[in-house]
């Protein structure tokens, strides 16, 4: 009798454990799709935000680069303010910070104004983005619910691109370029204010923030961006390109310093005496560089050139989400019996291969007979080359240093993003300068007073002396960009060593035996840490920094 009446209130203390498991899991993915989708969405509004507040090409490069910097640079402090002083408080300051600079930049008159609204903004996602990760392990029990939480995450990551394409496209053209930044407002005070309601707090942990060193990696990283961009303006001899130039290098000098020294540093320098590890972080730094140059520039061409209308140009990209999908999830069930290496190689090349294609685009290029087919062989390249990235990325670290593995590599995509993207446009800048040497004759013979007149206005060319110049430009970023994925297709051929008994692990066998651990060279080890095991194990403690190698 008893036990007939027990069995109710446990299933209903499950249902309501199970209700509150799924909300605490629709806030925290919630979070991370409104900080992921903030790219894609504010992309397809490029072209109108240049029109509406005057940017340059080359200055519009800025309001991508702003967030991604910011984003990138104090992720991991991020990280590290929420260990230290509670994750719940932490995330829902970072969402109110998100949710402020969303709104100031959406009232944006002035260029400066949005530029300073995305900076605020890099920072906000800087700090709920990898709180947001960490909350998991504190809400979800270890096993099939925490499973399935990261699951959730890694899904909503990973479309949060397709779903800023269609909304950026909806958004601008039905209302305006400023609600891809309003959009953020409502959404961020819902997860603001449930967040208390559905998540606990965490435990906190003893510690240090190392700010010094997030901030001198982020001013030395912005500068260096600044100075590449100011060199496509105002050539190299320039007196602040060279300034800037000089100043980053002293920043970024002073960085390695203080991290070196730092017993808890926001960027465990250990982790790149890993010669898969390093080798990773430098494939990530080329590959996010080409992928965010490809969507910069291809936005600019597919609404400039080809007259698509915003939320056209937000499906022409979605094709791209979905083969990146297609390919992550063949690398995911072919890891196991060919190991990372030919992924990483074969998604390299294949990289290359699509954006060697784009360098032929001109102003007679159409989507379907010139764009599609280079942006697929590029998604489906990339694609494999995410899970096996992330794999490397993590592999031969403790469970206690994992996070700050894929903290760095999360980090290196976003500033190897804007680097790579302020080259492209230094590129970009060049080229279109010499076209428009070309072009500006032709348009002064050919142009009505009108025209003329217009030019002299805004000193920008019109259609088809314009598009001319713009598709000049464009194609010479695209040959930087296949560089950037040669090289990466280099490093992973030379760089990336996976052994035997590393497969085995893959594939669920037994650990390696003496004989396994007898090929290993000396030269594998640093203080008899594996070099490229991808199970293997540290005894160091949490927050030691390990004597300096040879």
């Amino acid at each position: 009798m008893t036990g007939s009446h027990a069995t109710p209130g446990k299933t209903a203390r499950s249902d309501q454990r199970s209700r509150g498991s799924g909300l605490a899991l629709l806030v925290i993915a919630s979070c991370q799709l409104m900080v992921v989708l903030d790219i894609t969405i504010v992309n397809i509004a490029l072209p109108h935000m240049q029109k509406s507040l005057g940017f340059s090409t080359e200055n519009l490069s800025w309001v991508v680069n702003a967030y991604t910097l910011t984003f990138g640079g104090l992720l991991l402090l991020g990280g590290r303010l929420g260990d230290i002083l509670g994750r719940r408080r932490v995330f829902i300051f970072g969402v109110l910070l998100f949710v402020l600079a969303s709104l100031l930049g959406g009232l944006s008159q002035e260029s400066w104004q949005l530029l300073a609204a995305r900076s605020l903004q890099g920072v906000g996602g800087a700090i709920a983005s990898p709180t947001a990760l960490s909350l998991i392990t504190t809400t979800f029990r270890e096993g099939p619910e925490r499973n399935r939480a990261f699951g959730v995450f890694a899904a909503v990551s990973a479309g949060g691109s397709a779903i800023g394409l269609l909304a950026g496209g909806l958004l601008v053209e039905w209302l305006d370029w400023r609600w891809v930044l309003f959009v953020n407002v409502p959404i961020g005070l819902l997860i603001a204010f449930a967040t208390p309601r559905y998540i606990p707090e965490s435990e906190r942990h003893p510690g240090h923030f190392d700010v010094i060193g997030a901030l001198t990696s982020t001013v030395g990283m912005v500068l260096l961006v600044y100075g590449f961009i100011r060199a496509s303006e105002d050539g190299w001899s320039d007196p602040l390109t060279l300034g800037s130039f000089a100043a980053a290098v002293v920043l970024l000098a002073l960085f390695i310093s203080i991290e070196r020294r730092s017993r808890q540093p926001i960027t465990p320098l250990w982790m790149f005496r890993d010669r898969n590890r390093a080798g990773t972080y430098a494939m990530m730094l080329s590959l996010a560089a080409a992928m965010f140059g490809m969507f910069f520039f291809l936005t600019l061409f597919v609404q400039n050139v080809l007259d698509f209308s915003p939320l056209r140009a937000g499906l022409a990209f979605l094709p791209v989400s979905a083969i990146i999908a297609v390919g992550a999830g063949l690398a995911s069930q072919l890891l196991p019996k060919w190991g990372p290496k030919p992924f990483m190689v074969t998604g390299a090349l294949l990289a290359a291969i699509g954006l060697g294609w784009l360098t032929l685009t001109d102003v007679h290029s159409s989507y379907l007979g010139s764009i599609l087919g280079p942006m697929l062989v590029f998604g489906f390249g990339m694609g494999m080359q995410f899970v096996s990235l992330t794999l490397m990325a993590v592999s031969g670290v403790a469970q206690h240093e994992a996070g700050a593995a894929s903290g760095i590599l999360n980090a290196t995509q976003q500033v190897g993003g804007s680097l790579g993207l302020s080259i492209l446009v230094t590129m970009f800048g060049t080229a279109s300068r010499h076209e428009a040497t070309d072009q500006v004759p032709r348009f002064l013979e050919q142009a009505t007073p009108a025209q003329q007149q217009l030019y002299e206005r805004t000193g920008q060319l019109p259609p088809p002396w314009g598009d001319e110049v713009l598709t000049a430009g464009v194609s010479s970023a695209f040959v930087v960009a296949a560089c950037f994925a040669v090289f990466a297709a280099l490093v992973a051929l030379v760089v990336i060593q996976v052994r035997p008994s590393d497969l085995a692990r893959l594939q669920g066998g037994p650990p390696p035996g003496p004989a396994d651990d007898a090929t290993r060279t000396p030269s594998d080890e640093v203080k008899g840490t594996p070099s490229h095991g991808l199970d293997a194990r540290s005894d160091r403690a949490p927050g030691d920094r390990p004597e300096p190698g040879p």
